[in-house]
Order: C-alpha cells, then structure tokens, then sequence
C-alpha cells in the first residue's frame, strides 16, 4: 500500500466528473454498457481514479457480457478491499481501494479460471495507463 496521503475530498469533488464523484464516494453505479473501459483490449494498468494507486493488469480483464469491465484478480491482492454488502435487498461483496476506500464495485464466485472471481468494476472508478510494446519488451 502506498505511503501516499489519501485525496482530499474537495480536491475530489473538483478533479472528478459527477458521475465518478458519486461512484467511488457514494457507492452510486454507472449504468452498465456506457464505461469507458468495458470493451478496452489495450495492454496495461487500471489505477485507482481517486488514489492511483494500480488495481488491475490488463491482462486479467475478460468479456463476462455483464455490462461493466471484468476482471479474475486484482494486480496485489493487497491494494483492494472488500466488504459485506447488503444494500438493495441483495448480499453482494464490495470491492474498495484499499488505499483511500473509494468503491469501485462487486465481486462474484462466477469467473473464470484461474482464481473462479469476477470482479465488476465501475469503469468511471479508474483511470488506465497503456504498456507500450517497448515498456513490455524484455528482451535485451
């Protein structure tokens, strides 16, 4: 976890559109089928919006036709949260930043393989930062 301080929530409310605001600081949702990010197939980061701290890698996104970005497990199972939820007559598991607790969404047990996860998330909760070809060059 990073040594960083958390974000102001007024420097939040500035910096954020309405929608991500209200998402990641109010556990509102983004209707599914609108987020920047569902259909992304570009390699690299999925970051915290608020924090940036780095939630996701790419390469565990897949297509669950759920209408928000899927992921099977979080780049560090120690930068993500999660919570009993039991709001909207449902018992769901929510899905925090582990570094300034803004919500990012759900998981569920019905994901691929390897780890059976699904994590739904907002996609106005993250910002992405691309892997150039070079960036993921090891060769020397």
């Amino acid at each position: 976890m990073s040594n960083k301080p958390k974000p102001d929530p007024a420097e939040l409310r500035a910096r954020l559109s309405p929608t991500a605001y209200a998402v990641t600081q109010h556990k509102d949702t983004e209707r599914p089928y609108t987020g920047e990010y569902l259909d992304n197939k570009t390699q690299g980061v999925y970051h915290c919006i608020c924090c940036g701290e780095p939630l996701f890698h790419s390469a565990s996104k897949f297509d669950s036709g759920c209408g928000w970005p899927s992921f099977f497990e979080p780049c560090d199972s120690q930068q993500v949260a999660e919570h009993l939820d039991m709001s909207h007559g449902m018992i769901r598991t929510e899905v925090t930043c582990q570094h300034c607790g803004a919500h990012l969404g759900h998981v569920f047990n019905d994901g691929p393989a390897p780890t059976g996860l699904r994590y739904c998330i907002n996609s106005v909760s993250l910002d992405f930062s691309a892997i150039s070809d070079s960036d993921s060059d090891t060769s020397s």
